[in-house]
């Protein structure tokens, strides 16, 4: 890290003015707190002030309480990561740093999101040796401003920001300028994408990030949908990451690729397990498929999830695994044979609503548990599992309410947690399925599909 003083000089000099602190709350949105570019050194020092209810807040922004957390009383204090401090291109004026969350006392906060993910990293590490890469990719659909003004014409209807075919070059084509300035405006903030590419319903694009470790993966993940909505913003273009943004498409994904590294060697490779795994990353990843269902309310955690978590659209709608196979909830991909960095697997079911800390924390909470317990894979799966007439696999909740029983059940995750976060995710999730008990589901995505 920089000496603070070079730092503020190095800040001042870029024209930045202000600094975005962020946290992701259990709704899954991503909340700031700002301070002045001459206060971030204080900031880092001292933190900043905010309460704990921030964790029992719904996506409509109503507040719930939980066993141990909840209520006006309480403070803690916000630190930012300077090692993450990032100029936004998309943003001038600003740079953008995650934060931690601490007790008065300094104390690491139980229930901070960042901090679960770190820990469950560094138990990889410690107790088996492993470190592990991960990357989200990030779907989002873009509208143009309409009669309304607000990306809508009077019927409703988004009117989608980009025309053409589903992975059509015409759909570049039409957004060119705005898809070349996305892309310039990652590369400024030392953020390389791996790919960008219209995706299949109108106005929908994704981008996939780079692999890095859990923590680092979920701060990507975070900068990225920020970095797209300021320069969408900028292109006077409406966005939504939300599950499902119009009734009738496919919805928006948030996959979460993962790779398991031991001894600066790729674990998921050059084994005597299926397709070449090596024993830890099979029993890693049937532990990931073992908890798939509790983890549904943390991946896919909104009412809204479960109108995109659908068979037969690739949303990875049952629980099993298979070889390059776009319906399994879990593909796994061997790469080139002489690609050493390219074998992983994907987890399919997870959508923009979660939040990327606590996916993080989980899915590697779940993993771990299969190697602990020695767990090995089920037979795979080929072809569309609703096809499947003999021996079909089980579908995942179909619901939240469904979700969180399996949650309620799983020794795994509320002991990963601690009780006090465990404690605010099922409060929230039950505020929100008691939030949306009498919606119909376009009322569910109009209500859901700017807030994230």
């Amino acid at each position: 890290m920089e000496p603070e003083q070079q730092l503020t000089q190095r800040l001042s000099a870029a024209r930045v003015s202000a600094v975005a602190l962020t946290w992701v709350d259990n709704a899954g949105l991503t909340r700031v707190k700002a301070v002045p570019v001459g206060r971030l050194t204080e900031a880092v020092r001292r933190g900043v002030g905010m309460s704990p209810v921030f964790d029992v807040f719904l996506v409509d922004d109503s507040i719930t309480s939980s066993p141990r957390i909840g209520g006006p009383d309480g403070d803690l204090r916000l630190v930012p990561d300077l090692e993450r401090l990032t100029v936004l291109a998309g943003q001038p004026g600003w740079a953008w740093a995650p934060a931690d969350r601490y007790e008065q006392t300094r104390a690491p906060y139980v229930a901070c999101q960042r901090g679960f993910a770190r820990r469950q990293a560094d138990r990889a590490l410690a107790e088996h040796g492993l470190e592990l890469r991960m990357g989200f990719e990030t779907e989002w659909a873009v509208t143009r401003p309409g009669d309304s003004g607000d990306g809508r014409p009077p019927g409703g209807q988004a009117l989608p920001g980009g025309t053409g075919p589903a992975y059509g070059m015409s759909r570049l084509v039409g957004l060119t300028d705005y898809l070349r300035d996305l892309t310039e405006a990652f590369a400024a903030q030392g953020l390389p994408l791996l790919q960008l590419h219209p995706e299949y319903s109108p106005g929908q694009f994704e981008i996939s990030a780079r692999p890095a470790a859990p923590v680092a993966a979920a701060d990507d993940a975070v900068l990225v949908r920020e970095t797209i909505r300021a320069v969408s913003n900028r292109h006077g273009l409406h966005t939504s990451f939300a599950p499902v943004a119009d009734l009738g498409g496919l919805g928006n994904g948030r996959h979460l690729h993962l790779s398991l590294w031991r001894g600066g060697k790729n674990a998921c490779r050059d084994g005597d397990g299926p397709y070449g795994m090596s024993g830890v990353c099979e029993a890693f990843l049937a532990g990931v498929l073992r908890e798939l269902p509790a983890l549904l309310a943390i991946g896919a955690p909104t009412p809204a999830s479960y109108l995109r978590l659908r068979p037969s659209v690739w949303a990875g709608a049952f629980q099993c695994w298979g070889l390059e196979n776009r319906e399994a909830a879990v593909r796994f991909v061997t790469g080139a044979p002489d690609d050493q960095e390219a074998a992983n697997a994907e987890v399919k079911c997870f959508d923009g609503a979660a939040n990327p800390y606590l996916l993080v924390g989980a899915v590697i909470a779940a993993g771990l548990a299969g190697v602990g317990d020695g767990l090995t894979l089920p037979q795979p799966v080929s072809g569309d599992p609703a096809e499947r007439h003999v021996s079909p696999p089980p579908r995942l909740p179909e619901s939240l309410p469904a979700a969180l029983d399996q949650l309620e059940s799983s020794t795994v995750l509320r002991t990963a947690l601690g009780e006090e976060l465990y404690g605010a995710i099922l409060a929230v999730r039950q505020g929100e399925v008691a939030l949306f008990a009498e919606s119909t589901p376009d009322e569910i995505v109009a209500a859901t599909r700017e807030r994230y």
